[in-house]
């Protein structure tokens, strides 16, 4: 049995790519490894096809036309046998104590017959310029160890959120929830951290630091000048995730759990504004109020509630240019202990 497949998404990764699969290795025939190489141009499929002729049992490959993350995260979903998904870029890795912990856990679960639907685990950002790390935790925000419902999750701060690199999704839960991730769109993984919530139903949080997310390259996504000229994917992404759930669905759900979603969306309406006003133009402004007619004209009281929300509320309320300069600021102290701006 495939306890947890691993889909690494691939694009030009020749250079670090190894390093990813060598430590996703560590996990022997209970897990499986999907590499995607999404089109790339050097030699990672040559290096794909290394590892999969070395470990047939493990090791998988998909040679594919370029589609973006989310095309390769779509593209392991589908194939995935494991019973549980996990996606691990491949500039990223994991750290083998807490691998062999999270394994462990999942294998024993299971053959209790008591899987959680999600298991939360921590992750570290592996800063390359000085070798320092920052860990994100959620010890405020779930018991730790043991399996729980949304009754029991905590309230999160502003800027704490569940990211891709903390969620281990059950396969079937991912594939109940319809999870389809948009073609050649940065920030996709937003979508996979708030759509599927909602068929989530139990969850285990293990305070281990498994995931490690490097930050170093200049052309990554959360580099703040790539981050800021990227604003109208985010803005496709703001949409994606309100088009999913409407405001009336959202308050179906129990409290914690709508809770959560609705920070989850202030925060990522904050953000979204935040770099599309970071800088000043007529393409920029258009883009900024078709958002909002979009979402206004789809549902009107989801619309109130993030125009009129606390944090998107006070930032939006300032001229444009002040907006900018203000979003920016705050943006950069959030980020400073992660050193991510």
């Amino acid at each position: 049995m495939k306890y947890i497949t691993f889909t690494v998404p691939c694009y030009n990764s020749q250079a670090y790519m190894r390093h990813c699969i060598d430590t996703l290795l560590q996990g022997g025939e209970d897990v499986e490894i999907i590499v995607v190489n999404d089109g790339s141009k050097d030699d990672t499929l040559p290096i794909a096809r290394e590892y999969e002729e070395k470990y047939p049992s493990i090791v998988r490959v998909v040679d594919k036309e370029n589609g973006g993350h989310g095309s390769g995260v779509n593209a392991g979903l589908r194939l995935a046998q494991g019973l549980y998904f996990k996606v691990v870029d491949s500039d990223d890795w994991v750290d083998p104590e807490a691998y062999a912990g999270l394994l462990s856990m999942v294998k024993m679960q299971a053959e209790e017959g008591r899987s959680p639907d999600l298991y939360v685990v921590n992750y570290v950002y592996e800063h390359s310029a000085d070798g320092t790390t920052f860990v994100c935790r959620y010890t405020e925000n779930f018991p730790a160890g043991r399996i729980c419902g949304w009754g029991e999750v905590e309230t999160f701060r502003l800027d704490n959120m569940l990211l891709m690199h903390s969620l281990v999704y059950r396969t079937d839960v991912l594939r109940r929830s319809g999870l389809l991730l948009p073609e050649h769109t940065f920030y996709v993984d937003d979508i996979f951290s708030y759509v599927p919530l909602p068929f989530v139903r139990t969850i285990a949080y293990l305070d281990i630091d498994f995931y490690r997310y490097f930050i170093g390259r200049s052309d990554q996504s959360v580099n703040f000048d790539v981050f800021i000229n990227r604003y109208e994917q985010m803005i496709r992404v703001m949409l994606a995730m309100t088009d999913r759930w409407t405001y009336a669905e959202l308050k179906e759900q129990p409290e914690r759990l709508r809770r959560y979603m609705f920070h989850a969306l202030e925060n990522y309406m904050l953000t979204t504004q935040l770099f599309t006003c970071s800088a000043d133009s007529k393409e920029r402004r258009a883009a900024y109020r078709a958002m909002w007619r979009h979402i206004r004209e789809k549902d009107r009281k989801l619309y109130t509630k993030l125009r009129y929300g606390t944090y998107v509320a006070v930032a939006g309320a300032l001229p444009w240019k002040l907006r900018g300069i203000v979003s920016v600021k705050v943006y950069r102290k959030l980020c400073a202990k992660k050193k991510l701006g």
